[in-house]
């Protein structure tokens, strides 16, 4: 399912809107406080590239390293404005198992600061019925300027990888 109707179509490093309908934004402070006491799943949508195609067989390819806040899932490319009917099902079930299958799960979206990615993940997930949305704009520029831990992070696999 392409939800393409209720995003905006703007790059993701232009400024991102300041609120979030249907859900709520957190400061860095409102963010902490959640993932100190594991109230919510927090998800990391920020793009990772793909594995170049035509690769020759064994050669060893890593991506860009990654850092995001302790705990989180990383579902890269979830916040595109549109996404292929195979994403669309990757971030749909990664939600229903994230959220154990309720709709109502404390859900933090994030990627960089004012990154319209996570806006629109948020919203994404809004859409789909999730009423525990939240979105954290700072993301881990924010977490990091205020001396909060990062961990290395690894992309939850993507369809055809």
């Amino acid at each position: 399912m392409v939800l393409a109707g209720m995003l905006m179509a703007q790059a993701p490093e232009a400024d991102a809107p300041a609120t979030l309908p249907g859900g709520r934004v957190l400061d860095t402070a409102a963010a902490r406080a959640l993932w100190a006491a594991r109230a919510a799943v927090f998800i990391d949508v920020l793009p990772a590239p793909p594995r170049p195609a035509g690769l020759p067989a064994g050669t060893l390819w890593q991506g860009r390293p990654r850092r995001d806040i302790p705990g989180s899932v990383w579902l890269p490319d979830t916040g595109y404005p549109t996404l292929t009917p195979a994403m669309a099902e990757y971030f749909a079930a990664s939600l229903a198992r994230l959220s154990g299958g309720a709709q109502d799960a404390a859900l933090v979206f994030y990627c960089r600061a004012h990154c319209r990615h996570s806006w629109q993940a948020a919203q994404r997930a809004i859409a789909l019925g999730y009423t525990g949305v939240a979105w954290y704009p700072g993301g881990t520029d924010a977490w990091e300027a205020a001396g909060l831990p990062l961990s290395q992070a690894t992309p939850v696999r993507r369809p055809g990888e």
